[in-house]
């Protein structure tokens, strides 16, 4: 047992603070006397404007002539770089032109955009960004463009020899300083440190991030924080709930499935929770229906879900969110063995509801049906939301720009879809029909977890829908598609997304007493 706790800790101590990408930021008014790298908005190239227009005028004209010769477009997020102009080492245009006016999300894309110029011409960046030239009614603005790019800097490079060491130093220059630097220091960092820390965990091999070690560095990294209570279900307590699906998953491996809950009680007392429940595979070979090698190895990423629910736990207490909310992540490791659940087996749920085994590959709808029950039996919520890396099929039907959103009304995922909009996190819907859920009657069980044909996104959702109140407002986000990219975006570097978080973030802020 002493040689166990020592290997938990010598893992515990490599997982904390995986990103080591580090942005300072500091809001001034006025400009400083000296910085390397100065960034100035174009939002028009007939009149140039802010800190845009004072180093024309300060060169007599060169700023506005290289622009032209080099055929500068002022969209959004076009960006290019001056060396040893009016005084600056390096001095980056970036278009912000938009004539519908940049909102909260493009703001932080615009962000992101600074931070990728950046990072690939130097390692320490030493940047002054003048908020200026900005056609955008949203307040704060600056707090914005630096969550972006505290949010595209980030890297994971804990097995890397050479550590990415840069700093980035930045200065935002703005009329509202001190609101800017209120609502990053005190919100909008603590979303993107969520982001991060989902990434993280997404990230890391399932060698060395399996389903008890996951549980022991939620509760170190939540360690400190006010209106917190952790609770950790391993498999003794699941056998007291009969939790015969997050169970049988685990089955065949060496690792012992969990189920992490999170209370965090920051709102009235009493008032119903909102409930956050993910999808926490920490390696996902498929099980005794084995998954081809051909991409295996991203199969880390299949705690996305759980991940996500982890960082908006993290921002929303961070925060002080004066809202209730319980993130539950159902976490296990499917892994072929003889002990492993077999294809033609049945597991017998916690709400007794009985599952017809008909791929084991199909285990993120099992460990998700125990979850969102219990959550639903021990909190009562006013609303559940599940994500999860769920299926090919919604990543098949919406590719990487949407995540796929579910609700049992076209009506209410409308209302949804705006919560992605203004999160920059963006779902469509998909359909959930009645005869659904007749496709996954089984001959021998109540239900079966799989082959029962198309569409299969929307035969997931069914799956987990089983198990959830038909009268308790539900949304089903199956992130597949967008969860991992092979290519970078603006507020992100490719691989893990850390996706849902700023979308949870957003459906939490507007349920807050604030």
């Amino acid at each position: 047992m002493k040689m166990k706790k020592l290997v938990l800790g010598i893992a515990l101590a490599a997982l904390a603070g995986l990103s080591s990408a580090q942005t300072n930021v500091k809001f001034n008014t006025s400009a400083l006397e000296k910085a390397d790298t100065q960034v100035v908005f174009i939002n028009s190239l007939d009149a140039l404007s802010g800190k845009a227009a004072e180093l024309d005028n300060k060169t007599n004209g060169r700023l506005s002539t290289l622009l032209e010769l080099n055929d500068f477009k002022p969209e959004k997020g076009n960006a290019m770089h001056f060396q040893l102009l009016a005084g600056f080492d390096t001095v980056l245009v970036v278009g912000v032109h938009d004539g519908d006016g940049l909102d909260a999300p493009e703001l932080q894309d615009i962000g992101g955009v600074i931070a990728a110029q950046l990072s690939a011409t130097t390692k320490n960046v030493n940047a002054q960004i003048n908020i200026e030239a900005l056609n955008t009614t949203v307040t704060g603005a600056g707090a914005f463009i630096a969550s972006g790019y505290y949010l595209r800097n980030y890297s994971f490079d804990k097995y890397k020899t050479e550590k990415d060491e840069g700093i980035s130093n930045l200065t935002i220059v703005t009329e509202s300083a001190d609101s800017a630097s209120d609502m990053y220091n005190n919100d909008l960092v603590h979303v993107a440190k969520g982001v991060h820390m989902a990434r993280d965990f997404a990230t890391e091999p399932g060698k060395s991030l399996y389903p008890e070690l996951f549980a022991k560095q939620i509760k170190q990294t939540f360690r400190g924080l006010d209106n917190i209570d952790i609770e950790v279900l391993d498999v003794k307590d699941m056998r007291k709930y009969n939790m015969g699906a997050l169970m049988g998953v685990g089955k065949g491996s060496v690792h012992d499935p969990r189920l992490v809950v999170i209370e965090y009680m920051g709102g009235e007392k009493g008032e119903a929770p909102i409930a956050l429940a993910g999808k926490g595979i920490t390696f996902d070979t498929g099980g005794i229906s084995i998954k081809g090698n051909t991409g295996m190895w991203a199969m880390k990423s299949d705690l996305s879900g759980a991940a996500a629910v982890a960082g908006t736990m993290y921002a929303i207490a961070s925060r002080g969110e004066k809202v209730n909310v319980v993130g539950l992540m159902a976490m296990a490791e499917n892994m072929p063995s003889q002990d492993a659940i077999r294809p033609g087996d049945v597991l017998e749920t916690m709400k007794g509801t009985t599952i017809e085994i008909m791929s084991t590959d199909a285990e993120g709808r099992l460990v998700l049906s125990d979850a969102v029950y219990y959550a639903q039996q021990e909190y009562n919520p006013k609303l559940l939301l599940n994500i999860a890396t769920l299926t090919g099929s919604a990543g098949r039907a919406l590719s990487d720009e949407y995540a796929a959103l579910i609700t049992r009304s076209f009506d209410y995922s409308t209302e949804i879809m705006e919560v992605g909009a203004r999160s920059g996190e963006h779902v469509w819907p998909l359909p959930l029909h009645p005869n659904h859920f007749e496709q996954i009657k089984s001959p021998i069980a109540d239900i079966k977890n799989s082959g029962a044909g198309s569409p299969g996104a929307s035969i997931g959702a069914a799956v987990i829908g089983t198990f959830v109140d038909e009268e308790l407002p539900w949304i089903h986000l199956d992130i597949a598609g967008v969860d991992w990219l092979e290519s970078d975006i603006d507020v992100a570097p490719k691989g893990s997304q850390g996706w849902g978080v700023r979308f949870m973030d957003q459906l939490v802020r507007d349920h807050s007493s604030k």
